[in-house]
């Protein structure tokens, strides 16, 4: 299993969310839990990507046989002789980062799985620990480990931080076991739009270009439909609205600041497009005024 998407960031969640990825623990069973029982009946209800955190050395012949990847939990990051062992699976492992651990620390732990032939190392920040009452994300941090090793996000005490995180490089973010629906569709839907905007490159292909124009396409349907809301909104301030308030001055700031934003399009085309977005949007508003409530 390969657990970077190369357009998106990748949803980690309990398996009742329906994210991209499952987790679960087998931490908080302190071995009192038999892991191939457990995640043999996991897998008769679900077939799809699995992410499993062992609570021992024990627990990975149950994981390298059920589950996609290995999840070192962060008070386990400088347990080496774990590191190599889960390494030695085969699986792809995430490494979450012990709550004091330095960066080169952090990175240490990945190569300790490198050094057993294991390259599909990917990192995770889950914060250190502070006088608040949960631990604090290191956003910096992501973004400086981001330069060496992809890095996830553990965002389940705080999901508010997800779009934050996305804009610091993360590729993925975790929201934990007990995580609902709504709150992992929401930050897949937030990873959608932020995708083309953080993405860097070229496509190599026809398909690749077409499948990042899609990505691409995602984001600004829903940032036309977030424009004409607030449009609406204008509209409904303004003592007149509607077409008979338009405020031309204001649309030629507009055009201008996008074309400054766009100078590859130039002042013309954004003026027609602008236009036709400001006025599908005023006839959006007047619809929505007229239909019965």
């Amino acid at each position: 299993m390969n657990l970077l998407d190369p357009g998106s960031a990748v949803i980690i969640a309990g398996l009742a969310a329906e994210p991209d990825v499952a987790m679960i623990s087998l931490r908080h069973r302190h071995g009192r839990a038999d892991a191939a029982a457990e995640l043999t009946a996991l897998r008769r209800a679900y077939a799809g990507p699995l992410l499993v955190e062992p609570f021992s050395a024990l627990d990975l012949p149950a994981i390298a046989e059920h589950a996609d990847g290995v999840l070192v939990g962060a008070a386990w990051m400088q347990d080496f002789q774990l590191l190599r062992a889960v390494a030695r699976t085969g699986r792809p492992v995430v490494i979450q980062r012990a709550p004091a651990a330095t960066l080169e620390e952090w990175l240490s732990a990945a190569e300790y799985c490198v050094a057993e032939g294991n390259h599909e190392v990917v990192l995770c920040e889950t914060g250190t620990r502070t006088h608040l009452p949960h631990h604090t994300l290191d956003l910096a941090l992501v973004r400086e480990a981001g330069r060496r090793r992809p890095v996830f996000v553990d965002v389940s005490s705080d999901p508010a931080l997800a779009t934050a995180a996305l804009s610091a490089g993360a590729r993925g973010l975790l929201l934990g076991e007990d995580a609902e629906a709504g709150r992992v569709a929401e930050a897949r839907a937030r990873a959608a739009l932020l995708a083309p905007l953080l993405a860097d490159g070229e496509p190599a292909t026809v398909a690749g270009a077409r499948a990042e124009i899609d990505r691409v396409d995602a984001a600004l349907a829903t940032l036309l439909e977030r424009r004409a809301e607030l449009a609406g909104l204008v509209q409904r301030l303004k003592p007149v609205g509607g077409f008979a308030g338009r405020d031309l001055d204001r649309e030629r700031q507009i055009v201008e600041a996008m074309a400054a934003r766009a100078p590859g399009l130039g002042a013309d085309r954004i003026a027609r497009i602008m236009t036709a977005v400001i006025e599908a949007g005023l006839q959006a508003s007047e619809e929505r005024d007229l239909s019965p409530a």
